[in-house]
Formats: C-alpha cells, sequence, structure tokens
C-alpha cells in the first residue's frame, strides 16, 4: 500500500466492524478529522445486513431499486455522514477555503480524507459554533430542514420564504426523540409553531425533549392520538394536528403518525424503515380521514422550490438553528463521546440495546 493511508471503520461482514488502514483518495483537498457523528439507524443497518443497498442498486434514472444488482457489497467502508475536519492542505485555491478552515462534510469514520469540492461539498463552519455541533451541519440538520420545507411547500406551494411557513402558529406532533426528531421538533420550536409535542416511549429521549423546551408524551401511558385529538380542536369533526413529522423507523410509528393527523393533513416523514409495514394499517385513519403521507428524505426538495432552497440553504439554516439553540442542543443530544477505536464495540452495544445512545461521536485524532 502505497501513498498516504487513514485509519477507517470498516464493516466488513454482518455483525463485524474493525479499524483498517485505507488508502486516502488523491484530491486536492486534504482534511484531517476532528469529530462524527454516529447515525444510529442508518449505520446499524448495515451492520446488521438489513440496508436494501445491501441487495439491491437503486437506478436513479428510473427512481428503482434493482434487486439482485447490489450497489455495496461487503466490505463497507463509508459510514456515516457526520463529519467536521479541519482543512491540512491545499494543493489548488478553493474559494472560501485556507488550510485551518474547519468544515462540514459527509465521508464517513475515518481519521482523514481528500476531497474534491467539484464532486463534494464541504461546509465551512464559523468560527462562533462549536465545532462538535457541526456534525449536523452538512447532512443530519439539512434531513430534518427539509422536514419542514416539505410542510412550507405543502401549505403555501412553491413560494417557500421561510421554513416557518410550514409550522408557524401550527400545532405540530413530532414522532420519534431520536436525533431526527428531536432537532425536527427544535426546527418547529424555533420557526414559530404554537405547539410542539414529541411522542417517544423512551424515558431519556422524552426527557432530552422537554430539555428542549417541547412537550412530550408516553404512548406507552395512554394513547398520543385520544390525548392530541381531544386537546387539539379545530372544529366539528376536526381535531388533531396541522403537521405531523414521523421520525421513527418502525411501521408502527407511522401508524401512530397518521392517527395524529387533523382530516385533510400530511405526513411528513423522515424515517428510515428496514421492517415492513403490515402495522401501517392503510385502511383505517389514512383511508377514512384523506391523510397524506410525504417522504422528506434530503435527496429531493419539494417540487419547484430549488434553486431557492437547495442543500446549502439547509445547511445555513441548521447553522442558525444552532447559533441559537446550540448549547441545549449539545447538553441534550450529545450523549457519548468516543474515541473511533470504540467503534466497533459501540455498534454491538447499539444493536443490543446495551446502553442508552442518543448521539454518539467519534472522535478519529
Amino acid at each position: 500500500m502505497t501513498g498516504p493511508t487513514d485509519r477507517v471503520l470498516v464493516v466488513d461482514r454482518p455483525g463485524h466492524a474493525e479499524i483498517r488502514h485505507l488508502p486516502r483518495p488523491d484530491a486536492p483537498v486534504v482534511v484531517e478529522t476532528l469529530a462524527s457523528g454516529v447515525s444510529t439507524g442508518t449505520e446499524l443497518s448495515f451492520w446488521t445486513g438489513t440496508n436494501p443497498a445491501l441487495h439491491a442498486r437503486f437506478d436513479t434514472d428510473l427512481g428503482l431499486f434493482r434487486h439482485g444488482e447490489a450497489a455495496t457489497g461487503y466490505p463497507v467502508t463509508r459510514l456515516g455522514y457526520m463529519e467536521v475536519a479541519r482543512i491540512t492542505g491545499l494543493e489548488t485555491p478553493v474559494p472560501g477555503l485556507e488550510v485551518g478552515t474547519t468544515v462540514a462534510m459527509t465521508y464517513g469514520h475515518r481519521s482523514g480524507w481528500a476531497a474534491d469540492p467539484a464532486h463534494e461539498r464541504i461546509v465551512p463552519l464559523p468560527p462562533d459554533l462549536d465545532p462538535l455541533l457541526g456534525i449536523y451541519v452538512a447532512h443530519m440538520g439539512p434531513i430534518c430542514a427539509n422536514g419542514l420545507l416539505h410542510a412550507a411547500a405543502d401549505r403555501v406551494g412553491t413560494r417557500v420564504a421561510s421554513l416557518g411557513d410550514g409550522v408557524s402558529g401550527l400545532r405540530v406532533a413530532v414522532v420519534g426523540a431520536g436525533v431526527v426528531g428531536l432537532l425536527s421538533a427544535l426546527f418547529a420550536r424555533h420557526h414559530g409553531a404554537a405547539e410542539v409535542v414529541v411522542v417517544d416511549p423512551t424515558p431519556g429521549r422524552r426527557a432530552a425533549a422537554a430539555g428542549l423546551g417541547v412537550d412530550v408524551l408516553d404512548p406507552d401511558a395512554g394513547d398520543p392520538a385520544l390525548e392530541l385529538k381531544r386537546r387539539w380542536r379545530h372544529g366539528p369533526g376536526d381535531r388533531g394536528a396541522d403537521v405531523v413529522l414521523q421520525c421513527r423507523g418502525r411501521a408502527a410509528a407511522l401508524a401512530t403518525a397518521l392517527r395524529l393527523c387533523r382530516p385533510q393533513a400530511t405526513v411528513i416523514d423522515l424515517a428510515f424503515y428496514s421492517d415492513d409495514a403490515a402495522a401501517v394499517r392503510l385502511g383505517e385513519e389514512f383511508h377514512h380521514n384523506g391523510l397524506g403521507i410525504r417522504c422528506a428524505q434530503i435527496g429531493r426538495v419539494p417540487r419547484g422550490t430549488a434553486p431557492d432552497w437547495d442543500r446549502n440553504r439547509l445547511s445555513a439554516e441548521t447553522v442558525d438553528l444552532l447559533r441559537a439553540h446550540g448549547a441545549a442542543v449539545r447538553e441534550q443530544l450529545v450523549t457519548d463521546v468516543l474515541p473511533l477505536d470504540a467503534a466497533p464495540a459501540l455498534y454491538d452495544d447499539l444493536h443490543r440495546r446495551a446502553r442508552p445512545v442518543l448521539q454518539a461521536v467519534l472522535s478519529p485524532c
């Protein structure tokens, strides 16, 4: 192996991860990793072998998964999409970047990387932002902001002026208090929602949501749909949430999200599912209340809102959110900061639910 290498977290087969030295790409912007956030649901799906990309290739032109044409086999060498790094080398000048700049990127859990800015997003972080919170700027925060953008487009059409267009003055329910749910709830509160209620069965996660200043409900303590439909009355036969952000990757959670909606509302779905959907029961509330489900994953902004809204603007919205609420996000979301070498054991713990991790951050240096 010639040329520079980096220490990389690799899943070489289901249920097994290790640290390897792998070559660094030959590209003009060289960075050293400062922090790398773990996206539990996505990364564990590769660790368990349930991620659809392991078994089928997504044809971007047709918009179809082509089964039998795996796009990502083992070993999986690029896990994660929440990196913060310091630029250590620039082979050619790049506007807005210089050696020493702290940036947010999406290259996976590794000690360093080299990127071509013509093909990869490199987001400079403002000096007044806690660098650890930069893990949310390139991808995770924009996922959540895109949820609000879809809610806004559902309400006002293509002329979205602010993320508040979809939640301001409205009653918002968020299903799931993982990182996506908590950041989405905070975005809704930040942009003027009249009320935000997070539904989650885990006490620690409900405590984190309360720490961010939003209301919480325990679905195991009583039917959250009954509670919110009694609380949120708009008129005769018109009760429930104006907007529901579904952020938990379980079919039963989507079923709950549909039950929370007022008639003719839309569930904005930000979850990643690896199970089947039998629990969704589409013949019940979805059918009788004329509901909608719209996926708001980061690969697309609502039709007609580009170029005003793109990934860079969603990153800028994330920076604004973190500037306003960064201390609370750091306190309530970041539960574990670990060395890169601890990642294989962390995956095993997460799979066995042996530790109550909300946001783990790997520190490769």
